[in-house]
């Protein structure tokens, strides 16, 4: 996959595009069923496949006080869209002067002078441009003047079938929040993942026999609801290492934290990992957060969940 960000003004595509549009937050199960329907459309007319997405959530400066958090950060997203098998990812930098560009400046602009577009594929629901004026309607009449074709997409359940219930970042989000992570699981097509840098806690984790590392995730990203997790921790040189996730407040040693905190306990690994990029995947949910009335009780609890931890992940 070819990845042209929109401030590269010399980077272009010849020869025509199949295109879709849209923030593709999370690249769920919905959208991989898009872009494989995309990529057919586009073989079927001789074109190349291409997806239209956004450096940050376009929410996040149109209306900042309720954008959602988000399930993937750029890069993440790009990994993700790679693997679908998309010809280009088409990257918009998104900020005030973009949120102000009319729907027509960036069918002109973009879709047409820099990807060579031939047919666009959207919900029925799709809007864009400044004020969110642009819609299918405004496609359909931008193509039949511009030589392209518009044609609309169904929204789709976990099993690639078109539904009410279908398939939705929101959904997904949501679905975290209530830390239903079968949910979200099935949603995604994989499981949750975050990413963020090493840093040094507290030291209690160390001091209670079960060392960890607190990972930094951004503020801007989507964590699962407080918990105890089975899960996977990514290490810098790829490899994926079974680990029991802590994410919480640590009631027992804080009465009133200010933000959740994430700690991987590594399964059978002593390494230094301060400092270092992590990626951390949340597979099984064991219990929720608790208070305990004592350290050794905490301690014969964690014990516990390392055990189980064990279980789940075949360890």
């Amino acid at each position: 996959m070819e990845v042209i960000f929109d401030t590269d003004r010399d980077a272009v595509t010849a020869g025509g595009t199949a295109v879709t549009i849209g923030a593709f937050d999370g690249v769920h199960l919905g959208h991989r069923a898009l872009i494989a329907a995309l990529r057919e459309r586009a073989s079927a007319i001789g074109v190349r496949s291409a997806v239209v997405t956004f450096d940050i959530h376009p929410a996040s400066v149109v209306r900042p006080e309720s954008a959602p958090l988000l399930l993937t950060d750029l890069d993440q997203k790009l990994e993700l869209l790679a693997d679908t098998g998309v010809d280009y990812t088409y990257v918009v930098r998104f900020d005030p002067a973009r949120a102000a560009q009319s729907a027509e400046e960036f069918v002109i602009e973009d879709l047409i002078e820099r990807l060579d577009v031939r047919l666009v594929t959207v919900g029925a629901d799709f809007h864009f441009g400044a004020g969110r004026a642009g819609n299918v309607a405004l496609l359909q009449r931008m193509g039949d003047v511009l030589g392209f074709e518009v044609v609309g997409h169904e929204l789709v359940d976990v099993e690639g079938r078109a539904s009410s219930t279908s398939v939705s970042s929101t959904r997904i989000r949501a679905a975290l929040r209530d830390g239903d992570l079968v949910a979200a699981t099935a949603m995604l097509g994989r499981p949750h993942e975050v990413r963020g840098v090493v840093g040094r806690g507290d030291g209690r984790a160390r001091e209670l026999g079960f060392r960890t590392a607190n990972v930094g995730v951004p503020p801007e990203i989507c964590l699962p609801a407080d918990g105890i997790y089975a899960g996977a921790y990514l290490t810098p040189d790829g490899i994926e290492r079974p680990c029991a996730i802590s994410l919480g407040r640590r009631p027992t040693f804080y009465e009133n934290a200010d933000a959740s905190v994430l700690e991987a306990h590594l399964l059978d690994f002593e390494a230094d990992l301060y400092g270092q990029e992590a990626r951390v995947r949340f597979i099984e949910w064991l219990r929720s957060e608790v208070k305990f009335d004592s350290v050794d009780a905490l301690i014969a609890q964690m014990g516990a969940d390392v055990e189980q931890c064990r279980r789940i992940l075949g360890r």
